[in-house]
């Protein structure tokens, strides 16, 4: 993907929003005041939001593997991440971790039962833009995708993965790893807030265009922060790029 030539802010959003509203058929309407107002709220929320640190302890936080916790609308998850079976995976999502590129984006593809995705557009449906190198595919790594477990997305092109992820609402092995077919790379846990999956997968969803399975009332990533940034080191930036990135399949 390449780099918007203007950022998108949570304003910037706002208004073109604004201007879809009048543009669009009265049935229409209802639907962008809601993500409109869903927006207005986030921008509020982020500006004047605490540091929303979790229940981990200071001594948690400051060793052994990276946690990073994400801020939802409907409660808090934190994710312990498996750089030693991942290195290339977890090193990625924490360098967009660490550039706030998941901060006001949304859960676009909720199914219960299966599996909930976010990490690649914003509150109003539009892609969010990526300027990092597809990352290899680490799904021989041992780890299943199990439920609670955190995977990424990609297209069927095995290593395509770049920002989005899905996290596992019940153990879903025909996305692992088989000896003729590459699945879907596992590379953390979640460790709090399990509760709040089972509430994002139980949204109301509804067909938005073609995209399928979108919740009804956006479910907002309020902001994702590394924990403990002393467990993490960097990896080097590589260079190359994709276009897009495909939802993974049902099953």
């Amino acid at each position: 993907n390449s780099p918007t030539s203007r950022k998108k802010t949570p304003i910037r959003v706002a208004l073109r929003l604004l201007e879809r509203l009048f543009e669009s058929k009265f049935e229409k309407r209802w639907l962008l005041l809601k993500r409109l107002f869903k927006g207005l709220v986030f921008a509020i929320t982020l500006g004047l939001s605490s540091l929303g640190l979790s229940s981990l302890s200071n001594a948690e936080m400051q060793q052994g593997l990276p946690k990073v916790q994400l801020e939802t609308e409907l409660g808090n998850i934190v994710i312990e991440l498996f750089p030693q079976a991942a290195p290339i995976t977890v090193d990625n999502f924490l360098k967009y971790v660490d550039d706030y590129y998941y901060d006001g984006t949304i859960f676009h593809r909720v199914i219960s039962g299966f599996m909930i995705q976010g990490g690649g557009y914003g509150f109003d449906l539009s892609i969010k833009q990526t300027n990092r190198a597809p990352i290899v595919n680490e799904s021989n790594n041992g780890l299943n995708n199990v439920r609670g477990t955190i995977a990424m997305a990609r297209t069927s092109d095995p290593d395509s993965a770049t920002s989005q992820f899905f996290i596992n609402h019940k153990s879903n092995p025909s996305l692992n790893n088989k000896k003729n077919r590459p699945g879907y790379a596992v590379f953390g846990q979640v460790i709090e807030g399990i509760e709040v999956i089972d509430k994002i997968a139980a949204v109301e969803t509804s067909r938005q265009g073609y995209h399928g399975n979108v919740p009804v009332e956006p479910v907002l990533i309020l902001k994702a922060r590394l924990l403990n940034p002393d467990s993490w080191t960097p990896l080097p930036e590589t260079t190359n790029k994709l276009d897009y990135e495909a939802p993974i399949p049902v099953r």
